[in-house]
Parts: C-alpha cells; structure tokens; sequence
C-alpha cells in the first residue's frame, strides 16, 4: 500500500510542479503542496520525521522544480540555484537551529532573516559591473534566458556604482509584481470578459516567460535583490549581511528591511516582527527566509540535492475560512466570456467581508467537484482575490448534485462555444445584451471616455430600452430619450447630455482604449497615439509599423490589424467621428510640454487631487509618471503615509515634493 501511495504522490507532485514552474498555473495552494512534499519524505524515509539535512540524490534536476521552456535559450548558473527547505512550525525551525550548532558545535549563531518574497526567482549575472544575463531558476544547475523580458524593470541597473564591485557576480532575487498592476491588469480582462489571473506571482512568471518582449512590457514587473551566487573574487564577502549593504550601495533594488540576530531567539522575534510588518510591504510576501550570517559557514554547512543546510524558510499561514457555497452564477463579459461566480455565506477572511468568489471557468469547478450547499474553504489568493479553495467532504449534504455549466448564454441564450485551447466558453453573440452593456460601460469608464453619471445602471436601461446598441448611439441621445428612464428628470438628462458633449474633446488615447481592442490597454493606446496620431493612421499601419513602437509586440499588432478590418468597427469610428469626437491627436508645441523627459513617481495620500488626477496632470504637460523609484527618477511626490519609496528617494538623492510643491509646479509648470 505505501508503495503505490508513494508512486501516485511522486505522480502527484511532478503534475503540480509542471503546473506551477511551467505553466505557472498552480491548482492547489502552497501549503497543500508542501503536504504532499512532506507526506512523500516520510514514506521515503520509513520514519516519522524528514531529515532536512539527508543527502538526496547528486542531480539537482531529480528534486528541483524545473521552469525551463524549449522557446528559451538555456545557461548553465555559476553556482547552483537552489530552493528553501520550509516549515510552518515553529518547533521545526528551532530544530534547523539545532542541526547547525551541532555541525559547528556551537552554544548560539547568528542569523539573517529576510522577507520571503512570492514572486519568480532570477539571478542576474554582472561582468566587470556590466550586465551580462538575467537568468531564471531551471532546475537549479541551469535556467531560460529571460534578459530581453526583464530589461524595461525600471530599477534594475544595467551597469553597478560604487566600490567593491566584484569581477564576476551573480546576484539572485525575485521578479514580481505590487497588488496595484495586478489589479490594473484583472480590471481590464474582467471589463474583457476574460479569465481573471489568480495571484501576482502566477501572472508575474508569465509574463518572465512571454515570447515577445514588448508583450511583457505592457506588464509592470519589479524586481527585489538579496542572494549571492557565484563570485570572483571568491571571498570578497564574509557575511551575508555584508552582502547586503554592497547591494544598498550598488543601488540595486533590494529588501525594505532585514533584521541580524546572535542566535536564534533573536532570529524568531524577527520573523513575528516581519509577520506583522508585510502588510506594509510592496511585493507580496508569503514567509521569512533565515540564513546563517557567515558565508563561510554556509560553505561548511553545503547544502543536499535541493536545498542549501545553512537557510530556511518560515511560511505563514495563509488565513482560510470555512463557508457555504449558497449558489453559482454565470456572468457574461463584454467579449462573451462566461465567467462562473460562486456566491458564498458572508465570511471575514484576511480582513474583509467575503461573499462572492471568481470560480475561473467550467472545468475548475469539475476538478474541485464544487456543489451548491458544499462547506467550502475559502481564502485570498495573493492576499487580494477570494478563492475556493475545495469543499469539505465529511460536510456535504446528502442528495447534491455536480453543477451543470449551462450550454446556452445566460444572457440571450445563444448557444456557447468554446474555442481548443481555451478554458473560457464564449457566447458568439456580438449583440448579446451582456456583451453590449460591457463594451458601453468600458467606454464610458474613468479609464477611457470618462463620461460621468453613466454608470451601470443608466447603461442597463438603455440597453434593455433598445436606446444603445453600440458606443456609437450614445452621441445620438437627446435629453427626451433619457426621460423616458427611471429616474431622470430634466437636470439629471441635461447633465448626462453635457457629459457625452464633453468627452468627445477627450484625448485621443482614451478613444482607442475605449474601443476595447483585445490585447490594447491604456498603455498601449498612449502609445499608439502618440507615435502614429490617428485612427486613421493606425488603421491603416502595417505589422511592421505597428511593432516598430516600442510597447507594441507583434500578437497585439495582429488584434490591433483584425480590429480595423472588421466592417462593423470601421462603420463604428466613422459613427464616431461624424459625432464630432476626436479622431486625431492634438499636436501640442515644445512649450506646452515642458516636463518632457521628467520622470514622476507619487507616494502617499494627496488631499487636493486624486492620484489618476495628478498623474493626467503630468502627462499632459509632458512627464512620465513611473511606479518606482530609481536613479533615472526627477521627482517624488510625497503625501502622506509614504513609506519605502520616500526612504529609497532619499538614499538616491531624488528631490522630493510634498503637495504644495507640486500644485506650485503645475501652476508653473515651465519654470
């Protein structure tokens, strides 16, 4: 019996490490992994406990997640790059402690204990202070090549300053990606009707590992530095915390904080300081990493097959909540993708009140066998999207049934397709009501048209009404047809009226993002305005033109070349344009620019704008507004609450504005 239990968890196991490093799709948490992992160890091993120091078999390949594609190049690491051995418990990290001492018969050692970021691990080799690769983990002796997909991280240095720089380096970290763009980014596949992505570190490695570059650009990745790899000259660093400091002063992005202990009580008061510290933190983090101080003593220490004998991780539990799943509801987005909703008995979990969940697609819900009426677990995947994670068997009621996807759109009941290769069934009605509605409040959104008092519900009457079938009827409303609604009188429709006048004098960037363009977001649209000008110019680009724009890749080209020869949505524009909206960027003199070539970053709280506010202000007069901050930085914003970025400003010598300065730059801006 534990023979084939055995077989089926290493079947298990290489399943979930495909997913994970591969696809980077996990289907089950990181704690239920870590149960596998240790279910399998002690039935290897024939004894209760694992061995952390057991010497594994010699390939690294056999026992190391292997995130290698055949679409990349591949490079051979210096030193090995190795994963963390990890615990939940407290009682199993004193013991790592006690295994040290042991090796080095010592009373206590001194310890550094470091946030665990949740993000993709990447070493990054420099050459005589010149960077040479960005590589990511592979299977710990060798990984993909992945430098032209990392080089737009803002803070990440092409070449090192200061002293001490070695001849040789390989300095390992994490990319990942802040809460904020990865809401940004679920924001407009959820206005898109697709699939949302289930945590940043998922959509961060997916994005490492896009084929084209410029894709990867449209994604704002960041970049964090802590571990040292291979160096020449070989013991130019004595202490890890030593390391730490040349990292600070090679202006690499490192850690906010790090704490150094004597011994490992000292190391486990770090570790509950940092659980309560992370919140505050602008990557995610899942854990605390504990490594010996002495970097000599990591060498004696050496490491097994997987993992190195001298560093381990402490996990925190991730807070999972039991509930009831009250019901499934099927949404349709303004693509037609059906998204599957799960509606759950309220339940706090990490903070907030939880009562509707994303259920990703069809077969999610088969391979989880989720019923309405299971006891569920919930929790927040990354911290931000509730999930369920799987129902409680022990509690399901008799006489449940396995939920049927419906076959026809909940909304106009047109039969759903689904395209190979896709998980998401799509309705192909492009006049589904659902699909109308989306593609009017997505125009409309702050992001795009910004047209105020057309929210939701003035959208779904119009549409239900037959008022609006596409964005392009909008412009034909009088203040009569808006009467005819639930709750408008005669301010409330002159209001809306004066509304849609006023946006078709918007920008022409926000026109394009309004089109709902698969694969065009804001970024994009800014750019394909300013570089080509038109609509007109832009329908008629060619794939070389359209990529020779820098934030535009070849797959977008493509949606951007098949959205223009669409009939209908020529018909639309040219809808548009007899309307009177703005069909060609305005040109604007040098001096009505004069923050061209400055770089912004806000922090804090502003009292007299919002931050889109104050980051439209800044465009329009020329400047970038950019999410971190780095050496190529002119200004700082600072309101309150600002956290790590004013400190890092202040080691870079950033100037630094609080809001007075700034409403005083933007009331001169050319001086």
């Amino acid at each position: 019996m534990e023979v084939k239990r055995v077989q089926q968890l290493r079947a298990e196991i290489r399943r979930h490490d495909e997913l994970y490093y591969r696809d980077s799709s996990p289907l089950i948490s990181d704690r239920e992994y870590d149960r596998l992992k240790a279910e399998l160890a002690k039935l290897e091993k024939g004894q209760g406990e694992l061995d952390l120091f057991a010497d594994a078999s010699p390939s690294p390949t056999l026992t190391v997640g292997d995130d290698r594609l055949d679409s990349f190049a591949s490079h051979r690491h210096l030193s090995p790059m190795l994963s963390l051995d990890n615990t939940y418990d407290k009682s199993e990290f004193f013991e790592f402690d006690q295994r040290l001492r042991k090796i080095f018969e010592a009373d206590a050692l001194p310890y550094v204990v470091e946030p665990k970021i949740d993000g993709v691990a990447i070493s990054l080799t420099y050459v005589q202070g010149k960077l040479e690769r960005a590589v990511t983990r592979g299977n710990g002796a060798e990984g993909d090549v992945v430098t032209q997909n990392v080089l737009h991280i803002s803070e990440l240095p092409r070449q090192l300053e200061g002293s001490r720089i070695p001849e040789v380096i390989e300095i390992r970290g994490e990319i990942y990606m802040t809460h904020g763009e990865f809401l940004r980014i679920n924001e407009e596949r959820e206005k898109a009707g697709a699939p949302l992505y289930a945590n940043p570190r998922n959509l961060a490695a997916g994005t490492v590992k896009l084929l084209d570059p410029k894709e990867a650009r449209q994604r704002k990745l960041e970049l964090v530095l802590y571990g040292l790899g291979a160096c020449e000259p070989e013991h130019l660093f004595e202490r890890q915390s030593e390391f730490h400091a040349a990292i600070v002063e090679w202006q690499l992005p490192t850690v906010e904080k790090s704490w150094g202990s004597r011994n490992a009580d000292e190391a486990w008061n770090a570790i509950k300081e940092l659980d309560e510290l992370r919140e505050g933190f602008a990557y995610p983090t899942d854990g605390a990493v504990v490594k010996l101080d002495s970097i000599m003593g990591q060498r004696e220490a050496g490491a097994t097959a997987k993992a190195p004998r001298w560093a381990i991780a402490y996990k925190f539990e991730t807070e999972q909540c039991e509930t009831v799943l009250l019901g499934i509801e099927t949404q349709v987005g303004r693509t037609g993708a059906v998204t599957p909703v799960a509606h759950l008995e309220p339940v706090v979990v990490a903070g907030t009140t939880v009562s509707r969940a994303t259920l990703h697609n069809a077969d999610e819900i088969i391979r989880k066998d989720l019923r309405v009426g299971d006891a569920v677990i919930v929790e927040k995947a990354g911290e931000i999207i509730p999930q369920v994670i799987r129902y409680l068997p022990e509690k399901r009621p008799e006489g449940t049934h396995p939920y049927l996807f419906p076959e026809n759109c909940p909304e106009c009941h047109t039969q759903l397709s689904r395209t190979e290769g896709e998980a998401a069934w799509r309705c192909p009605a492009s006049s589904c009501p659902a699909q109308v509605r989306g593609r009017i409040e997505h125009f409309a959104s702050r992001g795009c048209m910004d047209v105020e008092n057309l929210g939701e519900a003035v959208v779904a009457q119009l549409v239900e009404a037959g008022k609006a079938r596409d964005v392009g009827e909008l412009y034909a409303l009088t203040a009569d047809d808006l009467l005819d609604l639930e709750g408008f009188a005669e301010k409330s429709a002159k209001n809306l009226i004066v509304a849609l006048e006023s946006s078709k004098s918007q920008a022409l960037w926000r026109l394009i993002n309004g089109l709902g363009i698969k694969h065009v977001g804001a970024a994009a649209a800014k750019d394909l305005a300013r570089e080509l000008g038109s609509l007109d110019m832009i329908a008629k680009a060619d794939e070389e033109s359209l990529v020779s724009i820098e934030g535009i890749g070849s797959i977008m080209a493509e949606s951007i070349q098949g959205f223009f020869k669409e009939e209908k949505n020529r018909e639309l524009i040219a809808r548009l344009e007899s309307h009177g909206l703005r069909v060609e960027e305005r040109t604007q003199a040098v001096g009505d620019r004069p923050w061209t070539g400055k770089t912004f970053v806000l922090t804090g709280s502003l009292v007299e704008m919002t931050r889109p506010e104050a980051s439209a202000r800044i465009e329009a007069l020329g400047g970038k507004v950019s999410a971190s901050v780095s050496k190529k930085t002119s200004y700082l914003v600072a309101g309150p609450g600002a956290g790590s970025k004013l400190a890092k400003a202040e080691t870079l010598a950033v100037e630094i504005l609080d809001e007075a300065a700034f409403l005083t730059m933007l009331a001169e801006p050319g001086d």
